[in-house]
């Protein structure tokens, strides 16, 4: 199920410890970190895409989606 504002926010005050997924490969580290995993070169790579609230739900998606769009063209994001 993919976050939403209301959620990301709960998650930031709270800080939690582990991983919160969105879909697509992207996460919510510790409640503030966002990651892109994905895999290149039949290797399991991770891209960091920022620190909420700087970068907001919409902003790590916005990264996601330009990292996949490399990611199909055959170049890799990092």
């Amino acid at each position: 199920m993919p976050l939403n504002d209301t959620k990301v926010r709960a998650l930031y005050s709270k800080a939690p410890k582990g991983e919160k997924a969105d879909g697509g490969g992207l996460i919510l580290l510790n409640g503030k970190y966002w990651r892109l995993c994905y895999r290149f070169g039949g290797k399991q790579k991770t891209l960091a895409l920022g620190v909420y609230p700087i970068v907001s739900l919409l902003l790590a998606r916005r990264g996601r989606d330009e990292a996949k769009t490399l990611l199909a063209q055959g170049i890799d994001p990092s």
